[in-house]
């Protein structure tokens, strides 16, 4: 390993911000045999899994707040209708800014349900039963600025 590439390395693990300018600034100048490819392919590769990530959060939050608008009527307030239309927004932005997050997120909607309606049952303290097991929302209803369920 060079000193130049050594340097970089050691730059990456200490300033992160400054080794990505410093690596673009290399790319830009096609400076390519200074560019510290293996932490560039890595980095690279962890932002598809950060939006995937950001994604599903997103799609979470959203789907306890209609499991808790639709369950806990008596609480409605601006903060939970507030959040709805915050996480649709979210969504709907990655969805145009990554179109090809779209049949990711129709795969994942299931288990992203399992996971709102543990976090919806925990923040309600209503029973399990209470809820439905199955995802009781059509996507294109989640994601309309015009759905909020009914009891």
């Amino acid at each position: 390993m060079t000193t130049e590439l050594r340097s970089i390395t050691t730059l990456y693990e200490g300033d992160y911000v400054a080794w990505t300018e410093r690596m673009a600034q290399l790319m830009r100048e096609r400076k390519f045999d200074q560019v510290d490819w293996d932490n560039v392919i890595e980095e690279i590769a962890s932002l598809g899994k950060t939006e995937k990530q950001a994604l599903e959060s997103n799609l979470i939050i959203l789907l306890v707040h209609l499991l808790k608008w639709q369950y806990q009527p008596s609480m409605h307030c601006a903060n939970w209708k507030g959040s709805i239309v915050e996480h649709r927004r979210r969504i709907r932005k990655a969805l145009k800014n990554s179109p090809s997050l779209k049949p990711y997120l129709e795969t994942q909607l299931n288990e992203c349900y399992q996971d709102a309606l543990e976090q919806a049952i925990a923040e309600t303290a209503l029973a399990a039963e209470q809820f439905p097991q199955l995802l009781p929302y059509p996507l294109p209803d989640i994601l309309s600025p015009s759905f909020l369920p009914k009891l």
